[in-house]
């Protein structure tokens, strides 16, 4: 599917001068192509595929040392740990003793010491403490919680295809925003909003299939995506072009997948983590997103070599993408609690 005003293909190279770069307030609208019903039917497909109860609680980077990695998933408290071995363990952040929250206990040695009254949790059942069912995906820590989920429960997550690792540079991002998942999902499942909303980082957008990606899950494909002709900034005229496609493989995640340009390959996981209500009652949601990135031109070896450096970069583009995007679901989700929603 390809729409009259799809521009040609992106040519693989690296950088690309815009030789009539058209100023932010005379670019196409893209109002009439953003219809309503397109988002929301995609959001309710998204909606409806199983997740076998699994939440993606942070970064797998993010465990070892001293102290747990804590959170809440749907009001639950959670902490995930380095056990004997380097074996991830997850379960309640809460002490059974005397409930204690085990997000300020300490690690050692495996064990979880509860800084209360000195319980020991080594991952195995103790005390009334329960262990949750845990996956490391290579990027992401998932903890699964069926009375949360309230699915089938699996026996993994349903995680999304991505570059091996060994060739790749991850970086992950974590925001926080009042609103519900699928304010997120939603946000993520409007690709014409991109330049226009974020014209500090796109230009020259164009969503080229709208509802005609393909999406896999078991080794089934659907007609179920959004493709996009969009260019990277990146300073002045200079731009990289690129094909990307836009699926959601479970209710709660939406991937943007390069599939042509500079980058192919390379992944955009956005996982929407409900974390339960705040002081004034209002829902909170976790954006865990990961970006994968790889590359076949030789230089990204040396990228790969300089990740450390380059991770706080990467994190820190993706904190203002997110600063806008947060502000979009957040109002969606407003709206919405007030019956005033116009989609």
């Amino acid at each position: 599917m390809r729409s009259q005003q799809s521009p040609g293909r992106p040519r693989r190279r690296l950088l690309r001068v815009r030789q009539r770069p058209v100023p932010w307030q005379d670019q196409r609208p893209t109002w009439m192509d953003a219809r309503p019903a397109v988002i929301a039917q995609a959001l309710k497909r998204a909606q409806a595929r199983p997740s076998g109860n699994w939440y993606v609680v942070g970064a797998v980077r993010d465990v070892g040392g001293e102290r747990p990695l804590a959170g809440t998933v749907g009001g639950r408290e959670v902490v995930v740990w380095r056990g004997v071995g380097g074996r991830l363990v997850a379960g309640p952040g809460v002490c059974p003793h005397l409930g204690a929250p085990l997000t300020d206990s300490a690690v050692r040695c495996g064990t979880l010491i509860c800084h209360w009254h000195g319980l020991a949790l080594d991952g195995t059942p103790f005390a009334g403490w329960e262990p949750l069912p845990v996956h490391d995906d290579g990027v992401l820590v998932w903890v699964r919680l069926d009375d949360v989920g309230g699915e089938p429960a699996t026996a993994a997550p349903f995680v999304p295809r991505r570059p091996a690792g060994s060739a790749a540079l991850s970086a992950v991002y974590v925001g926080v925003g009042a609103c519900e998942p699928e304010d997120v999902v939603a946000n993520r499942l409007d690709p014409w909003h991109g330049a226009w909303f974020h014209p500090y980082s796109f230009v020259d957008l164009r969503v080229v299939a709208p509802g005609g990606g393909t999406a896999r899950r078991g080794g089934t494909e659907g007609d179920d995506g959004f493709t996009v002709d969009v260019s990277f900034k990146v300073a002045g005229r200079l731009v990289v072009p690129v094909r990307a496609e836009f699926t959601a493989p479970e209710p709660r995640t939406v991937v943007m997948r390069i599939t042509e340009g500079e980058g192919r390959g390379s992944v955009v996981e956005t996982h929407a983590t409900p974390l339960g209500p705040d002081s004034w009652g209002r829902p909170r949601t976790a954006v865990v997103e990961a970006v994968i990135a790889t590359s076949d031109r030789p230089g990204f070896a040396a990228a790969r070599r300089a990740a450390p450096l380059l991770r706080p970069l990467i994190r820190a583009a993706a904190g203002r993408l997110w600063r806008d995007d947060l502000a979009y679901a957040e109002r969606r989700w407003t709206l919405r609690s007030t019956n005033s929603f116009p989609g």
